[in-house]
């Protein structure tokens, strides 16, 4: 069973504060072994859940997250039993993480500390304590499920009790081969950038908006509309280079030059606070002359051309001339960034859409013709792909996906077991629930007895 853990409603139930801002009086709801729940646990996840325009009447929203406070309890008294900890390194790598995120979304350290009336010192306590109780409630889910497994007879038993009008709709997947080049004499195209954004920092020196000129200027399409501003961030979330400018600067200065990847920048320090920075920057990319572009689709011709009369095969191609490190080594194979079991396949929504407009229409074994498109750090280049394979749209089937039914079968399982534990834990646990909520319809029986 998932456990509903909102954590910035929360932070705003442990506030004690209503949405209107009023005080909400403490009271006990209900008590699960050593586990209190208090009536500010659960409006503060109703007010996040309303405020997220669930439909369902307040007093069900009540009854349904009493309930999943009520199964979490279960789950950290039986980690209490068994002596389960999770580490404190974890917890403050994903507290952190979290936190930037909320200042990031508040705007800074000292609003989010008015909206909560707390100061950081209390949020991040209040939040380390909640992070740590999710943890331990997944280290005991994952204690009561690591001896379960599924066999191919189950998989098979679980495909079948699936209505056939039911079977999800699995969209068509590709793999295919990518070869890109880098055109020569790209210097020029870059000190062409260089001199820009040296003009645009002598006018925001001499009193020009750094902010108007980002709007105006700025290549970075998620921070060109806000003035260039990036919002608090730790240093790991930003390009080496660009951190390193960034907290080298004081309040206010306008930094030189910096190339990172994404391209060149000039950064302006806003504000800083511990481990978080604010900056707001002009970014500006290379761009590639009319000499440059035909110089790169003639060079990708002359290699589909190589590779169509079997001169070179695709993967040699690539390992030879592709300027993609990434692709190159897998002889051009595209893979996801992020792996799973089948790390090659995309859906189409998956591509970028330039490739995405080329793959939809080509046959196996096919190179397209050479087109524009862009990395994932925004930079134009020219390709040529070939598709490799393809999966048609298809309902889901035991053949073609047989590790997602796998899967699948396994989790149902779990989740089984898991319903099974709770159900026997609650026979087993001393549970008291205020009488407010004694006429709740909770999905477990025996919470009432």
């Amino acid at each position: 069973m998932k456990i509903r853990i909102l954590i910035l409603s929360a932070l705003l139930m442990l506030a004690g504060y209503s949405a209107a801002g009023q005080q909400i009086v403490e009271s006990i709801v209900a008590v699960v072994g050593n586990e209190v729940i208090y009536l500010s646990d659960i409006e503060g996840q109703v007010m996040q859940m309303k405020a997220e325009r669930d439909p369902a009447p307040v007093e069900e929203l009540r009854c349904r997250v009493l309930e999943d406070l009520m199964v979490q309890k279960l789950f950290l008294d039986q980690a209490k039993i068994d002596s389960i900890e999770v580490s404190p390194d974890n917890v403050e790598a994903d507290l952190n993480s979290r936190l930037t995120e909320y200042i990031r979304r508040a705007g800074s350290e000292q609003a989010l500390e008015t909206y909560f009336n707390k100061s950081m010192a209390e949020i991040k306590k209040d939040l380390r304590e909640m992070l740590t109780d999710q943890y331990i409630v997944q280290e005991t889910q994952s204690t009561i499920a690591k001896n379960i497994t599924v066999t191919p007879d189950e998989i098979k038993k679980y495909y079948n009790s699936i209505p056939k009008d039911s079977l999800p709709l699995v969209p068509r997947k590709v793999e295919f081969s990518i070869i890109s080049v880098e055109p020569p004499d790209m210097e020029e195209s870059k000190a062409e950038v260089r001199r820009k954004l040296l003009d645009l920092r002598s006018r925001i020196i001499n009193g020009e908006s750094f902010s108007t000129l980002a709007v105006l200027y700025s290549e970075d399409p998620g921070t060109a509309s806000k003035g260039g501003e990036l919002g608090y961030v730790t240093r790991g979330e930003l390009a080496k280079p660009y951190a390193e400018a960034a907290w080298s600067l004081k309040k206010g200065a306008v930094s030189k030059i910096v190339e990172t990847e994404f391209g060149f920048h000039i950064i302006q320090l806003i504000d800083r606070k511990g481990e978080l920075v604010n900056s707001r920057h002009i970014l500006m990319r290379p761009k590639l002359t009319a000499e440059q572009t035909e110089w790169a689709i003639l060079k990708l011709d002359s290699i589909a051309n190589l590779v169509r009369i079997d001169s070179l095969t695709f993967e040699k191609a690539a390992m030879r001339f592709s300027s993609d490190k990434a692709t190159r080594v897998n002889g051009g194979k595209m893979v996801q960034k992020n792996p799973s079991d089948r790390v090659t396949w995309f859906t189409l929504d998956e591509l970028p859409r330039e490739i995405n407009l080329v793959v939809r229409d080509m046959k196996l074994g096919e190179i397209s013709e050479p087109f524009r498109t862009t990395d994932e750090k925004g930079n134009s280049l020219y390709v040529i792909v070939r598709l490799d394979n393809e999966i048609p749209p298809h309902r889901i089937d035991m053949q073609e996906d047989y590790n997602y039914l796998s899967q699948a079968a396994l989790n149902d399982k779990q989740g089984k077991a898991y319903q099974d534990w709770i159900a026997q834990k609650v026979k087993k646990t001393y549970i008291r629930i205020s009488d407010d909520f004694r006429g709740c319809g909770f999905h477990y029986s025996g919470w009432l007895e």
